[in-house]
């Protein structure tokens, strides 16, 4: 069983008489991908640099690898890799010297490590060039070589993808899954772009106005309650009578019928169909997106 990574117990943040984190519980274990999303002023940042150590907690504890962050910051803290907001680089230095500045506040960080890890992000034709002439992209690129030179068992980025072109975000993309798989890596990710959250992350928890508001699976079909269904059929006029008489709600679209149902309740839509003489040609489930999950459970506002 993999251990938990981060551990979140009853975090509260107060600013003034303001409370703007209201007792956040999540944990992430060891080779997890988990998406952390959420509208804009919903207390995402907060919540990641509480966990970091930039911003004092009012209440509850973190905990990294059973290491407290308030009791026992150092030990905790050297287990975190992050990029919060922006990369923080010298630019009037080269990749290279930035990598080899950052390894030197790490025990045990070697020239080969560094080595390894420009490969990784693929900086190597770069690396010898001043950070200041980098792209957003390749600064990207090089904040995520910084946090990761001392190997840490938790990793947390704040739009690691931001400024990358398509094949740029897929190489982010497929290293961070490789990263938790091989190395058995934690990594939190925040991100705007939620097709891409669906495609990293095992899990994502979705906080509004300071708390969590839903945690799931991405991939767990089960934690759809209802789902809209395409029935194609010849007498639309009969479908529709049956639905109604079930109390679905219809939405018409060309020559095809959308119903939103529960998805066990299929089979017995489909059976009162055919005894009604309707003819059947087709039942297509339509699978919400995680973009649609969340404008569901948020009500549509901006994401941060």
């Amino acid at each position: 069983m993999s251990q938990v990574a981060l551990e979140l117990k009853d975090v509260k943040k107060k600013i003034g008489k303001k409370e703007i984190i209201k007792g956040i519980n999540l944990s992430i274990n060891q080779g997890e991908v988990y998406g952390f999303i959420g509208p804009n002023g919903a207390g995402k940042t907060t919540t990641i640099r509480m966990i970091v150590g930039l911003m004092r907690l009012t209440g509850g504890d973190v905990k990294i690898l059973g290491k407290s962050i308030q009791s026992d910051y150092k030990l905790a803290a050297k287990n975190i890799g992050a990029i919060v907001e922006n990369p923080e680089l010298y630019p009037f230095m080269t990749g290279w010297q930035n990598l080899m500045h950052y390894a030197r506040m790490y025990q045990g960080v070697t020239k080969e490590r560094v080595e390894e890890v420009i490969s990784l992000v693929g900086l190597e034709k770069v690396v010898n060039d001043k950070v200041g002439k980098y792209s957003l992209g390749m600064r990207q690129r090089l904040g995520i070589a910084q946090a990761i030179l001392h190997k840490p068992a938790l990793l947390i980025l704040d739009e690691p993808t931001n400024g990358l072109d398509p094949a740029g975000i897929r190489e982010i993309r497929d290293y961070i899954r490789e990263l938790a798989v091989k190395d058995n890596v934690a990594v939190m990710i925040s991100s705007h772009l939620l097709s891409e959250i669906e495609l990293m992350c095992d899990r994502i928890g979705i906080i509004q106005q300071g708390e969590v508001i839903s945690e799931r699976a991405v991939h767990d079909e089960s934690t759809d309650s209802q789902l809209k269904v395409i029935f194609e059929v010849k007498q639309n006029d009969k479908a529709q009578e049956v639905f109604e008489e079930k109390e679905l709600t219809i939405e018409k679209e060309s020559n095809k019928l959308i119903v939103k149902l529960d998805r066990e309740d299929i089979p017995n839509v489909v059976k009162s169909l055919i005894e009604k003489d309707v003819e059947v040609y087709g039942v297509t489930p339509i699978k919400a997106t995680l973009e649609d999950q969340f404008l569901e459970l948020t009500g549509g506002n901006v994401i941060e």
